[in-house]
C-alpha cells in the first residue's frame, strides 16, 4: 500500500511522433510534462516531477486537484448540445434505427 500522495494521480507515458520521443504528463495536475528518449527514464522523471508539484503546491497553500487514479465512472454524461443539434442527432438515430444514447456511443467509440 502506498503512503504517496502521488500515486493517486494519473502519469502517462506515450511517443510522440511530432516531438520524436516519449512525453510524460499528469492531466489534471501538470500543466506541462517531462520528455526523452527512454520510456522508463521518462516514467521515473514524471513521478519525481508529480511529487515536487504536489509538495510545492501543499507548501504554498494551494489545493489540490482531485485525485485522477482509479477514479470510478458512472458511465453517465450530462450533455448540453444546441436544440438543432440535437434534433438532427435524433433524426439521424431514428434512420439508423437506434436510440440517440446509442448513436452518441458508437460516434464517441468511432472517434477515440
Amino acid at each position: 500500500m502506498s503512503n504517496k500522495i502521488s500515486d493517486k494521480y494519473l502519469k502517462i507515458v506515450e511517443w510522440s511522433d511530432e516531438d520524436s520521443c516519449y512525453i510524460g504528463t499528469s492531466p489534471g495536475l501538470l500543466d506541462g510534462g517531462v520528455h526523452g528518449q527512454n520510456e522508463a527514464k521518462v516514467f521515473k522523471e514524471l513521478c519525481e516531477v508529480v511529487e515536487d508539484t504536489i509538495t510545492i503546491m501543499k507548501n504554498s497553500g494551494k489545493p489540490l486537484p482531485k485525485q485522477t487514479a482509479n477514479k470510478q465512472f458512472s458511465g453517465k454524461i450530462a450533455l448540453r448540445i444546441p436544440p438543432d443539434l440535437h434534433k438532427a442527432v435524433a433524426i439521424q438515430a431514428i434512420q439508423e434505427g437506434e436510440s440517440i444514447n446509442k448513436l452518441i456511443q458508437h460516434k464517441l467509440e468511432a472517434a477515440i
